[in-house]
């Protein structure tokens, strides 16, 4: 077996723990296996990589490649050892924006190592001259755009600009010419290649990623990292093709079309149009004030709060994006495990985009510890919150704001949790300032709501301190009697 059959094996193998890796994700319960599966993938492509390079580089490229991958790996590693939980979505958007960049860069190198060198065209000659042509602008276009898209949702993520959406005049207009520009250079390009439609077609995409992306709301960001994970997908698998490697383009289309489907269920479950999203251009500038009077917000204190939870039959938790800023899932978890022990049903309300990833809920509250069977999804819960005792809302704003149901508001016809229909509504907050979409919300201001402010996990860790001590109960009737009373 030579080098070159050796590495296409390996590809195989890896791309089978790769879709390995995409189905043990897919579950809370199969997830540990599923990061199992792609760190192996990995391993096997990069040896592989090595092994199939060595048969074309010199000893001192080996060696170049393999001090690049130690560097990059040794970044990656130290990055995922220091990152907390509320910057994993910033440093996803960044690591995208490296697999764009990867791909202009390749696409260029394309160029330059057929096209710019009139001799060495017969490489590639006839019809697939020409698709080689096509595959540069494409790769280049793709990458482009994912490049400076994933640097703008890192800028909003990590607050570095304001996440409000950008609206420029025409901005539809501008997306569409854009794309029009870049299929008419394509074209060109294809009959006759030259360096200025190159320049040209990747200045067009790098202001489209970023046009794109800064037209977009806050509120709406978890769809635009899911969009640009499927854009690193694309762009990878146009890499693949430009470098004649199988696995690349196998795992970029494996990437590209399980982050699309992750993007379409989302804007499914927030009442958004996929085509939309591709476009860039659904969010909606919120009003700068709100001259709505909602009336008086009341205040709660956490000994107050805890004799709600003692006295109530079921409670439901929905966090948010302020539970992970606070780093509060610990005593959240705490706190469930108490209130269970007291007989008490305590369930959590998850929807779709809370937070600012697809799952950053999921991870937070796995990683306390609470068990998966209570953790729904909100079309699971939504129809519960009327039979609910108490709802607790842990540093979540816009996906339980009722102003959803205001054809005016920014966040019109986006699906929320019903939390308002609840018996008594408890809100963590630390302020009363708007959420990341800059919308006010109403339920602050409803009769069964009452505000608990400060630091999420300080409220929590006071709660838990005024229930006291757990003790064994059982139920007679509707009141809970302390095991051993009365015998």
């Amino acid at each position: 077996m030579t080098a070159v059959t050796a590495a296409q094996a390996a590809y195989i193998v890896a791309a089978l723990l790769f879709i390995l890796s995409l189905a043990g994700l897919s579950k809370h319960e199969t997830s540990r296996s599923g990061v199992v599966y792609g760190i192996a993938g990995m391993v096997v492509a990069l040896v592989a990589t090595v092994v199939l390079a060595s048969e074309s580089i010199t000893g001192a490229g080996i060696a170049l490649l393999v001090g690049a991958m130690v560097v990059g790996g040794g970044i990656g590693l130290w990055r995922a050892k220091v990152v907390q939980m509320t910057g994993m979505p910033e440093l996803i958007a960044i690591l995208h924006s490296f697999v764009g960049l990867a791909a202009v860069l390749v696409g260029w190198n394309g160029y330059l190592e057929v096209e710019a060198h009139g001799d060495t065209q017969t490489e590639i000659a006839g019809s697939l001259l020409s698709i080689h042509h096509a595959e540069i602008f494409i790769g280049i276009f793709i990458g482009a755009v994912t490049f400076t898209g994933s640097i703008v949702a890192y800028l909003k993520l990590s607050a570095r600009i304001k996440s409000n959406p950008l609206m420029l005049p025409g901005k539809n207009l501008l997306n569409i010419g854009a794309l029009v520009a870049f299929v008419v250079l394509t074209v060109f390009f294809v009959i006759e290649p030259h360096l200025g439609l190159l320049i040209a077609v990747t200045v067009v995409a790098l202001a489209l990623g970023w046009h794109l992306v800064a037209s977009i709301g806050g509120g709406d960001m978890p769809v635009v990292v899911s969009m640009l994970n499927s854009y690193s997908g694309w762009a990878a698998a146009a890499s693949g093709f430009l470098l004649n490697n199988n696995l690349l383009i196998v795992t970029g289309a494996l990437v590209g079309s399980s982050g699309a489907y992750l993007s379409y269920i989302m804007c499914q479950a927030m009442n958004r149009s996929f085509i939309s999203v591709i476009a860039g251009g659904f969010g909606i500038e919120a009003p700068s004030t709100d001259t709505v009077d909602h009336g008086e917000h009341r205040e709660i204190t956490a000994e107050e709060t805890a004799t709600l939870l003692r006295e109530a039959t079921s409670v439901i938790i929905t966090p948010g994006y302020g539970m992970a800023v606070a780093q509060a899932q610990y005593p959240v978890a705490e706190l469930t495990r108490q209130l269970r022990e007291r007989g008490i049903t305590v369930r959590f309300g998850i929807h779709p985009v809370a937070g600012r990833l697809p799952g950053h809920m999921n991870v937070l509250l796995a990683e306390a510890k609470v068990p998966y069977d209570i953790v729904l999804e909100m079309d699971e819960i939504n129809d519960d919150f009327a039979a609910t005792s108490v709802v607790l809302v842990i540093g979540a704003n816009d996906t339980v704001n009722p102003a959803a149901a205001d054809p005016g508001s920014p966040i019109a016809g986006m699906p929320v949790l019903h939390v308002w229909e609840a018996a008594n509504v408890i809100v963590f907050k630390r302020s009363m300032a708007t959420g990341y979409a800059g919308v006010q919300n109403p339920l602050f201001f409803r009769d069964n709501t009452q505000m608990l402010f400060g630091d999420a996990k300080a409220r929590v860790e006071d709660i838990l301190r005024a229930l006291g001590p757990v003790v064994s109960s059982q139920r007679s009737g509707d009141k809970r009697v302390p095991v051993g009373a009365g015998h």
